[in-house]
């Protein structure tokens, strides 16, 4: 475990080239006293894969003038790295869901099918999945395939970009898997990080056009337990809780190597 203090101020605990699975990471920050982390009284909450097809680049007004004035995205601080997030869409929660159905539950009958309520919104409930940008007031959201062939074209010599696991980053109730791209003539630099791979068991993967992320914790504010009925073949969020739990919510960030250049996207 590293530690540093960001750009904005805040102490990251961080963890090169691995992404830790919680209880990995409550096993390697023991010593830390987390509240929210090491917290053991969680209610039951799905556990399912988001297929996600968007990133997302959250920005402040001055973030903004500088992306119009130099029309691309360029790290603010001279850094060579340019960070997004997964964007998850409404209707890749509801496939995920489905999803989540048919592996728990895969000889459903259709009057089960047509019975089984829509809940797992209800758990969809950290930052991870809000619609309003977590770092100021602008937030910009590319499709997936159209922003990795920009970058393909303006840093890779239009060779296919080569993605990394790159580290795992605590905060006080935050929990953040780094994904690193970067261009193919930049092998060595990065050869200490292993690639990303189509590991089923892997917290984050890429595939067909998406990344598969599989996260840890979805709640941050534990309002709901997931109740299973396994005689009836169905899934649903209980009563709302008196008195929510609140843990660590995680979330999958992009850094895109850019060598300290503009990447230049269409907006339109």
């Amino acid at each position: 475990m590293k530690t540093r203090t960001n750009s904005r101020g805040y102490m990251e605990r961080y963890w090169e080239g691995r992404h830790l699975k919680l209880t990995d990471l409550k096993e390697e920050a023991k010593d830390l006293e987390n509240q929210y982390l090491l917290k053991e009284n969680i209610p039951l909450y799905p556990q399912q894969e988001f297929h996600v097809s968007h990133l997302k680049h959250d920005t402040k007004q001055y973030g903004l003038r500088g992306i119009r004035w130099k029309n691309g995205f360029k790290n603010p601080h001279g850094d060579s790295l340019v960070w997004w997030s997964l964007a998850v869409t409404p209707d890749e929660i509801t496939s995920a869901e489905r999803r989540l159905l048919e592996t728990t539950y895969p000889d459903r009958t259709e009057e089960q099918v047509q019975m089984q309520q829509s809940f797992l919104e209800k758990f969809a409930t950290s930052p991870s999945f809000s619609e309003r940008s977590r770092l100021g007031s602008y937030r910009f959201t590319f499709p997936l395939e159209e922003l990795l062939e920009a970058y393909s074209q303006q840093c890779c010599s239009g060779a296919q970009p080569v993605m990394r696991v790159f580290k795992t980053v605590l905060y006080k109730q935050e929990v953040m898997y780094v994904i690193l791209v970067h261009s193919p003539a930049n092998q060595e630099l990065f050869s200490d990080r292993p690639l990303l791979t189509d590991d089923p068991n892997s917290i984050c993967s890429y595939k067909d056009g998406c990344f598969i992320w599989r996260p840890e914790a979805m709640c941050e504010t534990h309002s709901y337990e997931l109740v299973l009925r396994p005689d009836e073949k169905q899934m649903e969020a209980g009563e709302e809780l008196s008195y929510p739990e609140y843990y660590v919510w995680d979330h999958v960030a992009v850094a895109l190597h850019v060598d300290r250049q503009v990447r230049k996207f269409d907006s339109a």
